[in-house]
């Protein structure tokens, strides 16, 4: 392939990029994360019903020529090689400036699937405070679909620490606990606003939900759909899997809420529209950075 990450947005009939992989052909070409992909040699990246087409990818060293737009600008045509990427997925990150000149880092996490992503966003907290010290973080979960509890916790244990909660199931409940927590460069104290949306979903709910629940995170964007719940698989004598759903998450400090039925409640309510806007645009990131300066 190239390099990318991307997600179908059959709304506005294109694919947006979530992220681009280092040392990647899409990297060098300029393609950034929250650009567009619109055609591929010549042929629409959406099925009519909105399915993403695979048709990016194909034998390392062939050419394959994109219609891409960054938001706000104008389409452009990208011919490109295509090359083998076996990298990591990425954590990206880089540091904002709010009205008052606060110094804000943003990290966007697309995934707890990924057994590096703890590193990556420890390492993401570390080289963002090199500079000096944060007066903020932004942690973009708004296309976060979930995955570990080990990488969940490692991600919040960044930030907290004790019993954060209980998995609840037929035969009984068992504690989300922070048994080593780290401070990263006063991580266990930075302000943080955690921005999320529909795409929010498992573990990736699941952090966003208990920063909030323990007053250690301010929500910003839309109500997420509520899948919090944690799957368990079953494997068959023919080959095939069963991922059954066993328990579901109670917030240690407001025990009577069910995300489940509710979805995550953000504190501010904003209308996620990710792909239509840069980071520093984007009307969520702009009131986080707002949100740092009251």
């Amino acid at each position: 392939g190239i390099g990318v990450l991307i997600s179908a947005a059959p709304e506005r009939d294109r694919a947006v990029i979530l992220c681009v992989f280092p040392g990647s052909p899409a990297e060098a070409s300029g393609l950034k994360s929250r650009d567009a992909i619109l055609s591929v040699n010549g042929e629409p990246i959406l099925t009519e019903d909105g399915i993403l087409k695979t048709i990016i990818r194909g034998p390392e060293g062939t050419e394959v020529t994109l219609v891409a737009q960054t938001p706000g600008e104008e389409t452009r045509q990208i011919t490109l090689l295509r090359s083998a990427i076996t990298s990591h997925q990425p954590v990206p990150y880089t540091v904002l400036t709010s009205p008052q000149g606060k110094r804000v880092g943003y990290i966007l996490l697309l995934t707890l699937a990924d057994s590096t992503i703890g590193e990556q966003f420890s390492a993401a907290l570390q080289a963002l405070s090199v500079e000096g010290p944060l007066d903020g973080l932004i942690i973009d979960n708004t296309q976060n679909g979930g995955g570990t509890d080990t990488v969940a916790k490692s991600i919040l244990g960044v930030f907290t620490s004790g019993t954060l909660g209980y998995f609840i199931s037929h035969e009984g409940e068992r504690a989300l606990q922070i048994r080593s927590p780290e401070d990263i460069q006063g991580s266990q104290q930075v302000p943080v606003v955690v921005l999320i949306g529909p795409n929010t979903a498992s573990f990736g709910e699941i952090i966003s939900g208990v920063l909030q629940d323990l007053d250690r995170a301010y929500l910003i964007g839309e109500t997420t759909n509520g899948n919090v719940e944690t799957l368990w698989g079953y494997e068959f004598e023919d080959g095939s899997r069963l991922w059954l759903a066993h328990e579901s998450f109670r917030p240690l400090n407001h025990p009577e809420s069910d995300w489940e039925e509710t979805g995550l409640i953000p504190d501010l309510e904003l209308p996620v529209q990710w792909d239509q806007f840069s980071e520093k645009n984007d009307p969520l990131v702009q009131a986080a950075l707002n949100y740092f300066d009251n």
